[in-house]
Parts: structure tokens; C-alpha cells; sequence
């Protein structure tokens, strides 16, 4: 039954006595941590299990309670605004957003991919990605975090006055203040993008401190727009950048590039460089291109703001006023952090797709295989095969076998094999029916090539004569077969879908284990109106529910262990989902991590406007079942996952931490030694901002137990964030931890 919620406000050492929930408790360092659950994990060590786990909101298979221990202790719980360990664990703030670096930079917002490439035992480049902006929290705290103000209201003002909220800022008048304002704005939204390149070293306490190298240095989204750091490319993306006429935009830059953004997750080469993956670039600027390859104009892409009440607050478009060519953006970039003059190189053999990750298998006298995925609902798995092969796996020069090469995607066949199929030239063109999709839709490259983009196509009975119309994916593009197969890489959802590379749930990160095992994180089964969504015969839910929301991870291995086989064979691994309907207890699985016991590391990507939403009925005043997708503010928080992978605990998932309100935890990474875990909780105070006099909310939920009895949870749930401050009004800053042991031990046991 629902019942009318109540607000209040909590202050600081007001709270005990506001209602009686779930307890926590301070480490040594004065920070939060959770009791374990009572049971059989209070004595996991025993079972194999190297800590505690947490409690969570959620009744869990392991939790070692039965239905009515589970109705009791799952009634009441508090949600706190902070990084929750096990029993045992601590963490330090190694950098926040706005901290400097060298004279004239600080480090940028969101900080989602993490990694440490040591130089000496415990010292070494710590390379952080920085994705997007959140823009109701980074407005918030702008003028207090980096000190200047933007001439954000204005701006709103404007935009406000419009209907539709958009403005085509490229396309106003040099000297209209307007464009100047919305300048200032993109410019410094695209500056907070890219990535941070730091130097730092363990001291003897187990705490970490920068060490300020000459190596220090943004790679940001403004690069070489005014200081001559422009990005490089390689590959056949290259020739159309070149291009000095065509049917679409050019930037007149030629094969220089300004700046990198909406840089997700990433993966870290042999040879000790750094991957970022350039991911929704379709937000900045304009995704669709031309046959020949080239972009839209700035102009398809206008600047625009959203600020609707319920919204997840947005400033989108920047890449608008700025005059950036779509085209050139969707890539992978490599950066080598030991070389303060690399801003970064974009390795079109790659392929343009909202990337996500990058696994990489270099193995000597064979060819290097690097495997991405493109998170979109709909989006593929991909497969880069060098032509060269490696001869030194940790020799730098292994950048160049990326020059030539081949792309392939992913499809996946029902019996569990799959075979790669080449996105190039003389491949046929066979698209998948639309009908074979969850939501119905396909979308492929626009039959009208002097159009343009793509096309939806819903009616199974127009692939036939898409196909009599387009033989080979070089019929869909145009120019010389260099500039056909540059073309084709530009584009390549679209040529993927073509070809008929599996449409996925959503996929996103990729690790490789060193027997060759790839694991790939397929976050959301549920489709879109413009995307659709994935393939119904290889992604369903445990009882066979199309859509299905919660994800999965899915194992594959290519045949004979060969990196550059053609042909592997997959199977789920781990199923999200409330354990009562057949899941492991997560929803929306994202970024992945073998430790060196090949066990995973898993944190979830619920998105943040569905974290703790009140759920009082399943049912709905109309008498329909709640969706799935609302449904995940039975979750909480986004949290960090532990899978065995053997031992007694294999197929298990254990909760071993969760992050500060609207945050995503990314990451994980793990120094060489096991003993500290680097964390980037990304966007604390996304959908709320930043939390306001400790104010909070009680909220009901309509939990199940493990058996599939339904109670009412009471949750206690901050709204905004003031982390990692965690004072009365701190700004929420997204930032970089170090999580260790106590004792000095290994993370992992």
C-alpha cells in the first residue's frame, strides 16, 4: 500500500534520533563502513572470502539469512552519501575536480576510467578519463570550485526563450554576444573533458601523494583549438579528413584535431600507453555523415540545455559553437603518458562508434587482436586484427601495428559459437530483420546516399530490397576504394548493422583474463525508438523476458586461444537482476576488472535519475506493472561487485562497496600489488545537485525477499551529495580514491 512520503531534514548530529535504520560505523580514518550481513558471510573468511560484504538494501542468495531474518533486517535501511567499504578497508582522496595541475591546468570533471602505469614499485603515471559534464552539479559549484563565473543564466535565459531549447550558436554572427556566451561555456565544458595524466608514489603509510612530474598534463576537448596541441590520426579515416571538398562539412584542418571527449573507459597496452574511449560523442556534436564519409555541419548538432523538472540536468551540443567536425570524433585515442608532448593519437582502424572499452591481446609472432564495444542500445562488439605481428609485447613500437590491419564485428548465434565478419569493402550486405530485435527496429546507412545518415527500418519485407539495391558495403559509399574503406570505418554502426553484426544490450566494458578469456559487460537489454535494441535470440532474461534491463556478462572465447580467429564461443557468465527472478542482486553491470587470481571486478551503471526511486507498489495506479527500468530504484546506489571465478564462492556475486549518492563508481584498477584499489566515483549530486543542510527523504519500497515474499522497505535516502567533502554544503566533486587495508594486506586476499 502507498503512502504519502514524508520530507525532512537532517543536520549534521541530528540524525540519530530521527529514525531507528540500518547502523553504520567509523574506521580508524573516521570514515563509513558497513556491518556485514549476519549469517554465513560474517564468517565468509572461513568460506574462501577475503572480506565481509557489505549490506546493501537488497536481500542477497548470500546473504546467509533465511525468508524471515530477510523481512526483519531488510525493513529499514539508510542510504549514506559517501564511499561505503567492507569492515577492514579505508580509502584517501588522491584528486578532485578543479585540483591544479602544473601552473596553468586542474583536473577535469567526471573522471571515469582510472588506471596506474607503474614506473617503480608503487610509483608510476596515474591516467584519468574526464566523459562529460553533469551540468546541474558543475554549474552549481563552478565559480567555487574553479574561480570564475560563466555566464550561465544568460545563456538559460536564452535558451528558455526558444522552443525546442536549442540554439544553432555556429551559426549566429561573429560578435553576437549571445555566441560569445555560449562560447565561453562550451569551451570551458570541453576543457573539463579529456583526460588527466598525473605522477604520483605510495608512502610508507600506505597513502599515496602527487609527485608533480614534468609529465603532468591535461589532454582536454579544447586541445589545439588555441594552443597547437592537436591530436593525430592514423589510418584510412585519415584520407577523408584530408579531404578538401565532399558532400558534408569540413573543418579545414585537415588530419589535425582539436581536442577529445566524452572520454568513458578505456584500457591499458602492454607497451605501458593508455587507451580512451571516446563514447557519446553524438551529444557534442553531429554523429550521421555522408557517403563519402565527411560530417554533417556543426548546425545538425545545435547547442542546447536541458533543465526540465524530473530531468537529468544537460548542456549538450558544445562541439556546435566551436565549429568541430562530427567525423572526427567517436575514436580511439592513444596516449603514451611518459611523453609530456603526446596529446594523443585517434587509430581509425578502430573504427568510430560510441566506444566504451578497450581489451587488448599482444602475445608474441601473433597478430595483436584489441577488443571495444559500442555503448548504444543496439550497439556491437568489435575486433581489431593487426596485419603485422607483435614481437615484443611491452615494446612501444606495437603503436604501429594499429596502422593497418582490419575491424570486425561480432555475430553471435544462438548455439553459443559466432564468427567475426569484416567491415570492408566486398562484404555482403545482409542485415538482420527488424523483427529479430527487441523493439523491432534495425537502423541501417540512408538508401538515399545523397541524403545521407541512416534510416529506421521496422518492416522486414524492406530488407530484401535493401539488399537488391546494395550488394557490398562499398556500394553504401563512395570515392576510391582507400576512401570507401575510410567511409566505412566512419560509419561504422550503421555498416556493421549492414553486414550483420549482432545488435547487443548495450555493451560496455571488455578485460581479458591471460588464458585469452574475454569478458564483456552488456549493461541494459531494453531498446530505444531510434536505436532499438538487441538481438531477442542471444539476450533474454533468466526466464526468457524480452527486454530485460538488468544486463549481463557474457564470456567468449575465440577458437584454438588464437587472437586473430575468425570464429569463438560465448555464454553468460553473470545475470543482473533481483534474486528472486532468477539475478545476482546487481542492475546494470559497466566496468569490468580481472584480478591476478582471475577473479572479477564488476561496479554497475544504473543511470542516476533511477537510483533509490521510491517503489511503494509494483503495481501502478492504472493498474500496470511498475517497468523494470523503474524498477532499479530498488538497487540504491551504484555499487562495486566481487565474482569469484573459482572456488567454493564461484557464481556468486558479493557486494563489496557502494558510492555517494548520484555518483557512478568507476574504475576499478589495481596497483601491481594488490593492495590498493583505485577507484573514480564520477558525478556525485547528478540528478539532485549538491545536497542542501544534510536534507533527506524517507522513501518505501516494495522489496522481495530472496524466496519472493514482498515486504516494505523504509529508506532513508540524502538527496544531493556533498561528497568527498561531506561537510554542510560541500560542492559534490567527482574525484579519485585509493582504496586499501587497514592492516596493510593485499585487496584481494
Amino acid at each position: 500500500m502507498a503512502v504519502k512520503r514524508r520530507h525532512f531534514l537532517m543536520f549534521l548530529g541530528a540524525g540519530a534520533g530521527s529514525i531507528a535504520l540500518q547502523p553504520f560505523m567509523k574506521n580508524g580514518n573516521g570514515q563509513l563502513f558497513s556491518p556485514s550481513v549476519q549469517g554465513e558471510t560474517a564468517s565468509a573468511q572461513a568460506g574462501g572470502l577475503f572480506f565481509r560484504p557489505i549490506r546493501g538494501p537488497m536481500p542477497l542468495l548470500n546473504d546467509g539469512m533465511d525468508q524471515s531474518k530477510q523481512l526483519s533486517d531488510y525493513s529499514q535501511f539508510v542510504v549514506q552519501d559517501d564511499v561505503v567499504l567492507p569492515e577492514g578497508y579505508t580509502y584517501q582522496v588522491i584528486v578532485s575536480w578543479g585540483d591544479p595541475i602544473g601552473e596553468n591546468d586542474h583536473f577535469g570533471y567526471n573522471n571515469d576510467y582510472v588506471t596506474f602505469i607503474e614506473t617503480a614499485s608503487n610509483e608510476g603515471y596515474l591516467v584519468v578519463n574526464h566523459e562529460y559534464i553533469s551540468a546541474k552539479s558543475w554549474k552549481q559549484a563552478y565559480q567555487q570550485v574553479i574561480g570564475k563565473s560563466l555566464p550561465f543564466d544568460e545563456v538559460l535565459a536564452a535558451i528558455q526563450a526558444t522552443p525546442d531549447g536549442e540554439i544553432d550558436a555556429f551559426s549566429l554572427p561573429d560578435g553576437d554576444p549571445l555566441k560569445a556566451q555560449i562560447y565561453e561555456i562550451s569551451k570551458a565544458a570541453q576543457y573539463d573533458a579529456g583526460l588527466s595524466v598525473l605522477s604520483i608514489r605510495k608512502k610508507a603509510d600506505g597513502t599515496w601523494e602527487r609527485t608533480n612530474a614534468a609529465t603532468d598534463r591535461r589532454i582536454t576537448g579544447i586541445s589545439g583549438l588555441e594552443d597547437g596541441n592537436y591530436l593525430k590520426v592514423t589510418g584510412p579515416a585519415a584520407v577523408i579528413f584530408r579531404k578538401t571538398s565532399g558532400q558534408g562539412y569540413l573543418d579545414g584542418l585537415g588530419d589535425k584535431i582539436i581536442g577529445t571527449h566524452q572520454n568513458c573507459a578505456g584500457g591499458t597496452t602492454p607497451w605501458g600507453t593508455v587507451f580512451s574511449a571516446e563514447e557519446n560523442f553524438q551529444g557534442e556534436v553531429a554523429e550521421p555523415v555522408y557517403a563519402d564519409g565527411t560530417s554533417f555541419p556543426p548546425s545538425a548538432k545545435p547547442f542546447n540545455w536541458v533543465w526540465e523538472e524530473g530531468e537529468i540536468e544537460d548542456i549538450a551540443g558544445q562541439g556546435n559553437v566551436l565549429g568541430y567536425a562530427g567525423n572526427k570524433y567517436g575514436w580511439a585515442v592513444e596516449v603514451d603518458p611518459a611523453n609530456a608532448n603526446d596529446y594523443g593519437t585517434k587509430h581509425t582502424w578502430l573504427g568510430r562508434y560510441r566506444h566504451e572499452a578497450f581489451a587488448f591481446r599482444a602475445e608474441q609472432g601473433k597478430p595483436l587482436a584489441v577488443y571495444s564495444a559500442c555503448d548504444r542500445r543496439s550497439g556491437h562488439l568489435y575486433k581489431f586484427v593487426s596485419s603485422g605481428a607483435v614481437s615484443n609485447p611491452t615494446d612501444k613500437a606495437n603503436s604501429r601495428l594499429l596502422q593497418d590491419g582490419m575491424l570486425y564485428g561480432a555475430k553471435f548465434n544462438p548455439d553459443g559459437t559466432g564468427q567475426w565478419i569484416a567491415l570492408t569493402l566486398d562484404t555482403p550486405v545482409n542485415p538482420d530483420l527488424p523483427s529479430a530485435h527487441v523493439g523491432g527496429i534495425i537502423t541501417l546507412p540512408n538508401p538515399d546516399r545523397t541524403a545521407g545518415g541512416s534510416i529506421k527500418v521496422e518492416d522486414d519485407a524492406a530488407i530484401a530490397a535493401y539488399k537488391q539495391q546494395f550488394r557490398t558495403l562499398g556500394d553504401l559509399y563512395v570515392g576510391s576504394d582507400e576512401e570507401k574503406q575510410g567511409a566505412i570505418l566512419i560509419d561504422a554502426h550503421f555498416a556493421a548493422n549492414a553486414a550483420g553484426v549482432t545488435c547487443g544490450a548495450r555493451p560496455e566494458d571488455t578485460d581479458v583474463s591471460d588464458d585469452g578469456t574475454l569478458i564483456i559487460a552488456y549493461t541494459s537489454g531494453s531498446p530505444s525508438g531510434s536505436d532499438g535494441g538487441p538481438n531477442a535470440s542471444i539476450f533474454a532474461g533468466p526466464n526468457g523476458e524480452t527486454p530485460y534491463e538488468h544486463g549481463w556478462i557474457m564470456k567468449l572465447i575465440d577458437d584454438n586461444g588464437d587472437p586473430a580467429a575468425m570464429t569463438f564461443t560465448w555464454e553468460i557468465f553473470a545475470t543482473g537482476g533481483e534474486p528472486a527472478e532468477g539475478g545476482l542482486g546487481f542492475s546494470n553491470p559497466d566496468n569490468l576488472m580481472f584480478d591476478a587470481k582471475g577473479n572479477v571486478w564488476m561496479v554497475t551503471d544504473m543511470s542516476t535519475d533511477k537510483h533509490n526511486k521510491a517503489i511503494p507498489s509494483r503495481t501502478k495506479e492504472d493498474g500496470s506493472a511498475v517497468s523494470q527500468s523503474d524498477l532499479r530504484g530498488l538497487f540504491g546506489n551504484n555499487s562495486v561487485w566481487y565474482l569469484p571465478t573459482s572456488g567454493p564462492n564461484a557464481g556468486e556475486a558479493y557486494l563489496f562497496a557502494y558510492g555517494p549518492m548520484d555518483c557512478e563508481i568507476c574504475g576499478p584498477f589495481l596497483s601491481a600489488d594488490e593492495k590498493t584499489l583505485f577507484l573514480a566515483p564520477q558525478h556525485p549530486g547528478e540528478y539532485n545537485g549538491i545536497r542542501q543542510n544534510m536534507a533527506s527523504e524517507t522513501r518505501e519500497f516494495a522489496m522481495r525477499t530472496t524466496d519472493g515474499q514482498e515486504f516494505i522497505q523504509t529508506r532513508e535516502v540524502p538527496i544531493g551529495s556533498n561528497w568527498p567533502g561531506k561537510g554542510v554544503n560541500d560542492p559534490a566533486k567527482p574525484s579519485v580514491i585509493a582504496v586499501r587495508r587497514l592492516d596493510g594486506g593485499s585487496i584481494t586476499g
